[in-house]
């Protein structure tokens, strides 16, 4: 298990949102420093916060954050789109573009971080993923995320040797811009990351957010029929 005091952490999407509250969440633990990142440069004048510019769909903007970020011990790989549409009708470039994000772009950041947290001691990376992974409906987000639990249990074998503990996390709809226009009962973003950094400092290899989640993983054993975007409402 890793705990976050004293760690140098990375979170990715850390300017609002989710990633806000993680960088908020890992600070009030005692976090050493923390990267956080946008896609624009910004100022956050906190102690032990650095801003940095990130571009997850980019090799290049990721291996220039390694090469700043050298000291990291635990990364979240929060950056994620959502672009809603159909998959048989909808623009076929939203669905590249989701993939590249929310797929590709965390492993983008697994291959450049793993040797930098094997040589820190192991640490831990951090992917989320969405209740979405396991029920259909929701277009390209949510065939995204169920490659990227797909992805992160690979990853955990693969980083196993190195002692670094690989963490899915799992969570329903959050109060935070990218689901705003859906009026459906929202989880509070401070609430889902200490849920988080609570599975990550016990050892967790999942984490489930919420009621919603644990309701979905728990149907995965019944018909298919029955895993659809309309059981998480």
């Amino acid at each position: 298990m890793v705990a976050v005091a004293g760690r140098v952490v990375v979170v990715t999407g850390g300017r609002r949102g989710l990633g806000a509250a993680l960088v908020d969440e890992v600070l009030a633990r005692g976090a050493r420093k923390v990267y956080s990142t946008a896609r624009s440069a910004y100022v956050d004048d906190r102690p032990g916060v650095v801003a940095a510019e990130l571009e997850v769909r980019s090799a290049a903007s990721v291996a220039a954050l390694a090469e700043i970020a050298t000291d990291a011990e635990i990364v979240f790989n929060n950056a994620g789109i959502l672009l809603p549409a159909p998959l048989l009708t909808g623009d076929f470039e939203d669905v590249t573009v989701t993939f590249d994000v929310n797929v590709f772009g965390p492993l983008r950041m697994a291959r450049a971080f793993a040797p930098i947290l094997g040589a820190n001691g192991g640490g831990a990376l951090v992917d989320m993923h969405s209740v979405l992974s396991w029920l259909a409906g929701s277009g390209a987000y949510g065939a995204s995320k169920a490659a990227a639990w797909s992805l992160t249990n690979s990853l955990r074998i693969e980083l196993a040797r190195q002692n670094t503990q690989v963490v899915g996390v799992h969570a329903g709809f959050i109060d935070t811009d990218m689901v705003s226009a859906l009026e459906l009962p929202k989880a509070d973003p401070a609430d889902v990351a200490a849920r988080i950094v609570d599975g990550l400092e016990s050892g967790a290899a999942e984490v489930l957010a919420d009621d919603v989640t644990v309701a979905a993983k728990a149907a995965l054993p019944g018909p298919v029929e029955n895993l659809t975007f309309s059981t998480a409402r």
